[in-house]
Parts: C-alpha cells; structure tokens; sequence
C-alpha cells in the first residue's frame, strides 16, 4: 500500500508540475509584459547622419534652436 502511495504523489506531483507550466506559459503568451513607448527625438550629427535620441537622455537647459547659418557651419563637409 505505501509503494501505491508513493506512486500516486509522484503522479500528482508531475501532473501539477506540468500543468503549472502550461499555465504561466499560456499567460506569458497572452497578456505580454506591457513596454513603455519612449519618446524620440530626430537630431542632426555633426557629420550629417539623422539620428533618434531618447528624449530622457537630454538636458532640458541646454535645448535650443540654432540658425540656419550655425548649421551649415557645424556639419563637417568631406
């Protein structure tokens, strides 16, 4: 009788396993881990490739607009 017992706590045992897996997979499958968006901004480098920074990234106090004039001076030329 105890050798019954063992092997139905042992069937127990795994079947509970398994279906917990199933079930932490199944909702890790459907309803995903929620990304925050991050903001971008599209900047100019200096030797005139577009990129995307991360707006958390920049200071605000040293944000400002230059002219045209100051741009065309600032982009290095091949």
């Amino acid at each position: 009788m105890n050798n019954e017992h063992k092997m139905q706590s042992r069937k127990k045992f795994i079947s509970v396993g398994i279906t917990s897996g199933a079930l932490l997979t199944a909702i890790r499958f459907f309803n995903p881990v929620k990304k925050h968006k991050t903001e971008t901004i599209k900047m100019l480098t200096q030797d005139g490739k577009l990129v995307e920074v991360d707006k958390t990234r920049l200071l605000e106090w040293r944000r400002k607009n230059i002219t045209d004039e100051q741009l065309k001076n600032w982009v290095a030329r091949k």
